[in-house]
C-alpha cells in the first residue's frame, strides 16, 4: 500500500463528470424546438454531411473497418452507437434529403431521379452527317485555305504556273463556299478575310507569272471593296506593275494614292513608297523631284540605298558641293544593328558561350547583318569612285577627300580599301606608276592589308613580265597571310612562268586547301600537272572544277584537248562538241575539230569545220592552206584559186601562193590566165628563178617569142644565185639538184611539179622534173632533152594536216623549212620525153601529159 497514491482533498477528480447531464446533447425535445425544425426546412439542414460520398458502383464493398472494428462497442452516454465498419445502418439525418446515405456497403449510389434502374447506359454520340449545309461550308472553307498554302508554297519554289492555278481554284472553291453560305440564309457569316486572301494570293500569282492586266484588275477588285480594311495600301502593288510596264506616271500617281491612305505613325511603310517615288522620278530624268523624296527620307529615317541614290541625282546634276553634303550624309547613317564581328569570338574559358555563339554565328539575323554591313560598304565605295573625278580638280585629289571622310566616320575600317581601290583605279587608267606607289604604301601598314597590297603587287609585276618583282611581293604577300589563297596562286604563277612546275603545284595545292573554293588555284594546278605530262591528275583537276564552272569553254577546252593528248578520240570529239555548243564561233575549236575528222580520213566532216573556221576567221593562213589542197585534191582547182589569192593578200611577199594562183589557172585550162599570172609575179619578182622557170616552159609550149628572152633571163637569174651561195658559204657549194646534172639541164620547177604533188597529196609523193630553158640539141626531130625525173615517195606518219613548204621550192607536204630561194633537185637520173605533147607519151610522165593544148587556147 506503500506504493498507492491516493488523491488528496485538493486534487480534481480525473473520472467525475461523466455522468452530469448536457440539455444541449437531448434529443428527445428536439421536434418541439422551433429553431431546429426551421434550420432542417431551410437550405441550412441540406448542408452535405461531413463524410465522403460513396461511389457509385462500389455498391456490395463495405465500408473499411477503423480501429474499432473488431471490438465491442462501448456504451456512452447517448445509448449504444453501432461499431464502425459493422452492417448495420447509421441513424437517419436530418440531410438525407439530399441523397446522401450511409448505406454505401448495401450498393445504393447516388441516383435521386431513379436513372440507373430505368433506362440503362446512355447511348454514344451521334456523328454529323457530311451532307448537312454546314458541314459542306465547313469543308468548302478548309479546302480554300489549303489551296491558298499550296499556292504560296509553289511560288516560293519558283513554279509559277502551277500556284496561278492553285490560286484559280482556290477562287473558284471560294465562289462555291459563298453560293452554300446564300443557300443557308447566312450572308452574314460570310468570311472577308478568306474572300481578301483569295483575291490577294490571285493577283499576286498575276504579277508573277507578267500577266499584268489580270493583276490589276483583281487588285482593283479589292481596292473598291469598302469592306476590306486598308485595301488601299495595295495601290503599292498596282505602281510596281506600272513601273514594270515603264508607265511611270501612272505608277507616281498610284504611289501618291497609296502614301495619303498610310498614316504617319507608319514611318518605315511612308519611307520606303517615297523611296519609289524617287527612283520613277529617275528613271523619268526628273531628278529635283527625286532629289526632293530622297532627302525627305533621308530626314525622316536614313537608309544606305537612299542615301546613295541621292549621291547619284546631285552627280547627274553635277552639284559638287551638294555630292559632298550626300556623301558625309551617307556616312552618318546608322545600320541598327550590332555589325561588330569581336562579338562572336569565342570565350576560351565559358565553353558553354562558345557552343551559343558557334549556333548564332551563322544564323539568319547574322546574315542580314552581313548583308546590311556588306551593302553599306558597297555604296560607300562606289560613290567614292562615281564623284571623286567630279568634286576635285583630279581624280586622285577628290579621293583623297573621300578618303579623308570616310577615316574620320565610324566607317574608317574602309579606308585602307578605298586606297586599294584607288590603286585599282590607277591600273585601269593605265597609269601603273602610279597604282604601284599607291600599293606599296601599304608595305608597313596592318597585316591584312599589307597581304592584299602586296598581292595586287604581285599582279601588277606579272602582267608586266616582270616575274622576278611578281615573286617577291608573292612571298611578302604570302610572309603576310600565309592563309592568303590569292597570295598563293600568286607565288605559285611565278614558278610556274620559271618552268618550275613542281614548286608551283605545291603552292596551288596549299591554295586549295585553304580555300577549297579558289576556281584559279583549281585550274592553274590542272595546268601544271599537263605540263609535267600527268595527264590522269590534271584530268581530275578540271573535271572537279568542271563541277563547279558548268559553262565555262576553258575547262572543257582543257578536259577535251587532254583526251587528244591521251589518243581518246571519241571522248576528245564528245568534249571539243561541247566546247561549241558553249562557244560555236570560235575558229580554233572549229579548226581543231576538223583536223581530228582529218586525222580518221572523214574529209567531209573536215572541210565543214575547216570552212565554218574560215568564215568565222578568213585570215588564218592554214585554214587557208588547207582548204585551198583539199579543192585541189578534190579536183576543183577553180575553187581553190579563191584561197590562194587570199593567201597571196595576206603575204603578199610570199611567192608561194602566187605560183599556185597561176598552177590552178593552168590546171583548169586557162593558159593565158596562167601565164598573165607569171608574168604578174616576174614584174614583182624579177630575180625569182623558179617564176621565170615556168615562163619559159610555157612560152616554150605555146610558141611564143618571149621564151628565149626569159631563158636568158633565167639564165642570169641562176648565175647570180650561184655566186650568192657562194659568198653565203665562204667559197664552199651546197649540193643541188644542177650539180648533180650535165650542163644542159638548167634545172627549173615546172608548173606541172605543183599539179603533180597536189595531185599525190595524200601519198605524200614528190615529182620534181627539170626541163632545159634554151639549149636544144640538134639530134632527131629537134627534140630536147629532158632532165631527170625522180620521185620520193612516203607512205607518211602522224597527222596527214595539208600543209605548203614556205620556201621557194616547188610545192610538197613537207615540214616548214626556211625560206631558200635555191632550186635543188634530190632526184634520179633524166628521162627522154617527146618533144611536144602531141607525140605518143613515153613510160614517163611530163609536164603536160595528161592534157591537150586545142587551136582556141594557143595565141592568135
Amino acid at each position: 500500500m506503500e506504493h498507492v497514491h491516493l488523491a488528496g482533498e485538493d486534487e480534481d477528480d480525473i473520472y467525475g463528470g461523466f455522468n452530469d447531464y448536457n440539455a444541449t446533447l437531448d434529443t428527445g425535445e428536439l421536434e418541439q424546438d422551433s429553431a431546429f425544425q426551421h434550420a432542417v426546412r431551410t437550405s441550412h439542414g441540406r448542408r452535405p454531411p461531413p463524410t465522403a460520398k460513396i461511389p457509385i458502383g462500389t455498391a456490395g464493398i463495405g465500408r473499411l473497418g477503423t480501429a474499432a472494428q473488431g471490438r465491442v462497442g462501448m456504451p456512452s452516454s447517448m445509448g449504444a452507437r453501432p461499431v464502425t465498419g459493422s452492417t448495420e445502418a447509421r441513424p437517419m439525418t436530418a440531410v438525407r434529403a439530399a441523397g446522401y446515405t450511409s448505406a454505401g456497403a448495401r450498393g445504393a449510389g447516388f441516383d435521386p431521379m431513379n436513372q440507373a434502374t430505368s433506362q440503362g447506359p446512355a447511348p454514344p454520340l451521334e456523328t454529323m452527317s457530311q451532307d448537312s449545309p454546314e458541314e459542306k461550308v465547313k469543308l468548302l472553307e478548309k479546302k480554300v485555305n489549303e489551296l491558298i498554302e499550296q499556292s504560296c508554297i509553289s511560288n516560293s519554289k519558283g513554279d509559277y504556273s502551277a500556284a496561278l492555278d492553285k490560286a484559280k481554284e482556290a477562287g473558284r472553291q471560294e465562289r462555291a463556299l459563298v453560293r452554300e453560305r446564300e443557300k443557308l440564309n447566312a450572308q452574314d457569316q460570310a468570311n472577308l478575310d478568306l474572300t481578301y486572301s483569295v483575291l490577294f494570293n490571285l493577283a499576286n500569282q498575276y504579277s508573277a507569272n507578267e500577266m499584268y492586266q489580270e493583276a490589276l484588275n483583281t487588285y482593283q477588285v479589292i481596292v473598291k471593296n469598302k469592306m476590306f480594311n486598308n485595301a488601299g495600301r495595295l495601290k503599292v502593288n498596282m505602281g510596281n506593275i506600272y513601273f514594270k510596264q515603264k508607265n511611270f506616271p501612272k505608277a507616281i500617281k498610284l504611289y501618291r494614292m497609296a502614301l495619303d491612305q498610310v498614316p504617319n505613325t507608319h514611318k518605315e511603310m511612308r519611307s520606303k513608297i517615297m523611296q519609289n517615288i524617287g527612283i520613277v522620278f529617275v528613271k523619268m530624268g526628273q531628278y529635283t523631284d527625286a532629289i526632293t523624296s530622297f532627302e525627305h527620307i533621308m530626314q525622316e529615317q536614313p537608309d544606305y540605298k537612299t542615301g546613295f541614290n541621292l549621291i547619284l541625282c546631285y552627280y547627274a546634276l553635277n552639284d559638287k558641293d551638294k555630292m559632298k553634303k550626300s556623301f558625309q550624309k551617307l556616312l552618318t547613317v546608322d545600320l541598327k544593328g550590332d555589325t561588330d564581328d569581336e562579338k562572336y569570338t569565342a570565350s576560351v574559358d565559358d565553353k558553354q558561350h562558345t557552343l551559343i555563339l558557334e549556333v548564332i554565328k551563322n544564323d539568319s539575323l547574322r546574315k542580314i547583318e552581313r548583308q546590311k554591313k556588306e551593302g553599306m560598304e558597297r555604296c560607300i565605295k562606289t560613290a567614292a569612285k562615281i564623284i571623286s573625278p567630279s568634286i576635285e580638280q583630279s581624280f586622285a585629289t577628290g579621293y583623297d577627300w573621300c578618303i579623308d571622310q570616310v577615316k574620320s566616320s565610324a566607317y574608317m575600317e574602309l579606308s585602307h580599301d578605298l586606297e586599294i581601290d584607288k590603286a585599282t583605279m590607277y591600273m585601269k587608267q593605265k597609269d601603273f606608276h602610279l597604282a604601284i606607289e599607291t600599293l606599296k604604301s601599304f608595305e608597313k601598314k596592318d597585316t591584312k592589308v599589307a597581304s592584299t597590297a602586296a598581292t595586287n603587287l604581285s599582279f601588277l609585276y606579272f602582267l608586266e613580265n616582270d616575274v622576278s618583282q611578281a615573286g617577291k611581293y608573292a612571298d611578302m604577300a604570302v610572309n603576310k597571310n600565309r592563309y592568303n589563297p590569292s597570295a598563293l596562286v600568286n607565288k605559285g604563277n611565278c614558278l610556274y612562268a620559271s618552268k618550275d612546275f613542281e614548286k608551283a603545284k605545291d603552292y596551288y595545292k596549299e591554295a586549295l586547301q585553304n580555300d577549297s573554293s579558289c576556281v584559279e588555284a583549281l585550274y592553274n594546278l590542272g595546268l601544271a600537272n599537263k605540263k609535267l605530262a600527268r595527264l590522269d591528275d590534271s584530268l581530275d583537276c578540271f573535271y572537279k572544277l568542271h563541277a563547279i564552272l558548268k559553262t565555262n569553254p576553258q575547262v572543257v577546252f582543257q578536259i577535251a584537248d587532254i583526251h587528244d593528248q591521251m589518243d581518246s578520240t571519241a571522248e576528245a570529239t564528245e568534249w571539243f562538241m561541247q566546247v561549241l555548243s558553249l562557244v560555236p564561233t570560235d575558229p580554233q575549236i572549229l579548226a581543231r575539230v576538223g583536223e581530228i575528222f582529218d586525222n580518221e580520213g572523214d574529209k567531209s566532216q573536215a572541210f565543214q569545220y575547216h570552212f565554218d573556221s574560215y568564215r568565222y576567221f578568213p585570215s588564218n593562213i592554214e585554214i587557208i592552206e588547207w582548204l585551198g589542197a583539199y579543192y585541189i585534191d578534190t579536183q576543183f582547182c577553180e575553187k581553190a584559186i579563191h584561197y590562194f589569192e587570199r593567201a597571196a593578200i595576206i603575204q603578199p611577199n610570199q611567192i608561194k601562193w602566187q605560183l599556185m594562183v597561176a598552177s590552178c589557172h593552168r590546171r583548169s585550162g586557162n593558159y593565158q590566165q596562167a601565164l598573165d599570172t607569171y608574168k604578174s609575179i616576174h614584174r614583182k619578182f624579177p630575180d625569182n628563178v623558179e617564176c621565170l622557170k615556168f615562163l619559159v616552159r610555157l612560152c616554150s609550149d605555146l610558141g611564143l617569142s618571149e621564151a628565149q628572152d626569159y631563158a636568158t633571163k633565167l639564165k642570169k637569174a641562176e648565175k647570180a644565185k650561184e655566186l650568192k651561195e657562194q659568198r653565203a658559204n665562204s667559197g664552199t657549194r651546197r649540193g643541188s639538184g644542177r650539180n648533180r646534172q650535165g650542163p644542159g639541164s638548167a634545172g627549173s620547177a615546172s608548173h606541172d611539179l605543183i599539179r603533180k604533188s597536189l595531185e599525190e597529196e595524200t601519198k605524200e609523193t614528190l615529182i620534181v622534173v627539170t626541163i632545159a630553158g634554151s639549149d636544144r640539141d640538134s639530134g632527131s626531130g629537134g627534140s630536147r632533152k629532158s632532165s631527170a625525173v625522180g620521185i620520193r615517195g612516203g607512205s607518211g606518219s602522224g597527222r596527214k594536216k595539208m600543209t605548203f613548204d614556205e620556201s621557194d621550192q616547188p610545192y610538197q607536204t613537207t615540214a616548214k623549212a626556211d625560206i631558200d630561194v635555191s632550186y635543188s633537185d634530190p632526184l634520179g637520173p633524166q628521162v627522154e620525153r617527146p618533144k611536144t605533147a602531141a607525140r605518143r607519151r613515153d613510160q614517163a610522165e611530163d609536164e603536160f601529159g595528161d592534157e591537150e593544148l586545142g587551136d582556141d587556147l594557143l595565141p592568135e
